[in-house]
């Protein structure tokens, strides 16, 4: 089973930056983060293909960048001009190629405050 293994949460104040490193257990053809906050569904901040082709959530663009290491199985998600409403816990996620079973991280926590 593919393992995905997150870090680089915290808490920072408004205005701040986080950068959030997702390592895989192999290589995997779609990589992104979704998050959740209490209360709330899970929902996609960003993600990225093997070949670099991104996508972002609308609340984040302009903010977030999402980029990949495909020798080191890595994703990061650099988080800049970071607001109170991005408190959430951050999961990775995977996707192999020609497969729709999706493999999730534990999940980092990110509070920013006010």
């Amino acid at each position: 089973q593919v393992q995905l293994v997150e870090s680089g949460g915290g808490l920072v104040q408004a205005g701040g930056s986080l950068r959030l490193s997702c390592v895989a257990s192999g290589s995997i053809f779609r990589m992104g983060w979704y998050r959740q906050a209490p209360g709330k569904q899970r929902e996609l901040v960003a993600a990225i293909t093997r070949g670099g082709s991104t996508n972002y959530a609308d609340s984040v663009k302009g903010r977030f960048i999402i980029s990949r290491d495909n020798a080191k199985n890595t994703v990061y998600l650099q988080m800049n001009s970071l607001k109170p409403e991005d408190t959430a816990v951050y999961y990775c996620n995977g996707v192999l190629q020609f497969s729709t079973r999706d493999y999730w991280g534990q999940g980092t926590q990110v509070t920013v405050s006010s």
